[in-house]
């Protein structure tokens, strides 16, 4: 039996109203799931750095008054009509990407994470900073394992696409990494399961961040504008610093390749041809697939991967941003909200 909503419950939560403007808590009527989707009964919400492009209005269009978040784990507690492979009771994660339309040459090609007509939960879709949301069902993801709800959230952001960008590296043994946040200490866990070095970058004078890193199992550590010990293989960058891609190609051998994880960077300056001869590449990597989340999820698990959380009540969800953004924080912020 299909179990549809038809009451007209309230939730709780936070939206934006305008970019660069602070969350505000409202009152909103329970959301209904519509043919092919589920509504989720939210329990936890990982706050995102591409939270804060969209909250300060860096990535524009979002649909707005918008409620953001797209780290969302919770239970699945109505589906709509046609949904046939969730059912009420369920774990679930909602990533990212929300939709794709299926049938265009991105999509046919097996690259949806690149769809024109795409839609992006908590940026044109409803998020999960709120005690329930929507979400298209072919886009959820059955969640099994040992981690709780909040240590979970992380892994479907902060992981998912720092596993499509760790992939991006190829068979790189010696692994840079800048911006040494959510992702990177998911992605470090990864590449030590497959026997690989790591080497982290943080912002100048970060020794708590370079501490944390080594603690997790980087052989070096230093600030963004020091050489590594050794030329890198591959380096991934993480934080939305256009800079950062002038000091990774000096970092990495000839051969070697930059990986530019952000959905949003500052501008990246001018730099010397001679960073970039010797057949270095440098790259974006965008959104995420459905496939990234199985084979990532399904690796996390092989390899025991822990994430490491600063808990937030949902009404904090403010201040969880503002944390995030001054670099309070080491591993990830999640919201609870169940």
């Amino acid at each position: 039996m299909v179990a549809v909503d038809t009451t007209n419950k309230t939730m709780t939560a936070m939206q934006l109203v305008s970019p660069g403007s602070p969350l505000t808590q409202v009152t909103l009527e329970r959301p209904r799931p519509g043919r092919g989707q589920v509504r989720v009964a939210v329990s936890a919400c990982g706050v995102c750095r591409t939270d804060l492009h969209v909250i300060d209005g860096d990535l524009e269009d979002a649909t707005l008054p918008l409620v953001p978040g797209h780290e969302i784990v919770g239970t699945v507690d109505a589906v709509g009509e046609g949904v046939r492979d969730l059912a009420v009771g369920e774990r679930v994660g909602v990533p990212w990407l929300g939709y794709t339309c299926g049938h265009c040459g991105h999509c046919a090609g097996g690259h949806e994470n690149l769809c024109d007509d795409a839609g992006f939960t908590g940026y044109t879709l409803p998020g999960g900073y709120a005690e329930y949301t929507v979400a298209d069902a072919r886009y959820c993801f059955p969640i099994a394992g040992a981690l709780s709800d909040a240590e979970t959230a992380p892994l479907l952001c902060a992981g998912l696409i720092g596993y499509r960008s760790y992939r991006m590296t190829g068979e790189a043994a010696r692994l840079g990494i800048y911006g040494f946040g959510a992702a990177a200490h998911i992605i470090i866990q990864i590449a030590l399961h497959q026997d690989r070095e790591v080497f982290a970058f943080t912002r100048p004078g970060d020794e708590s961040g370079q501490a944390f890193a080594r603690r997790l199992g980087a052989v070096w550590a230093g600030d963004s504008t020091t050489p590594p010990p050794a030329p890198l293989d591959a380096a991934i960058i993480f934080a939305p610093v256009g800079s950062l891609v002038a000091a990774a190609l000096a970092a990495v051998r000839k051969g070697g390749v930059v990986v530019c994880a952000g959905i949003h960077m500052s501008n990246i300056p001018a730099f010397p041809y001679a960073l970039l001869w010797g057949e270095r590449t440098v790259r974006s990597v965008a959104n995420l697939t459905r496939a990234d989340g199985v084979q990532f999820l399904d690796l996390a698990a092989a390899a025991g991967v822990r994430t490491e959380i600063t808990r937030y009540p949902l009404r904090d969800a403010n201040r969880a941003v503002e944390d995030l953004r001054q670099g309070r924080l080491h591993g990830a912020a999640v919201l609870e909200i169940g």
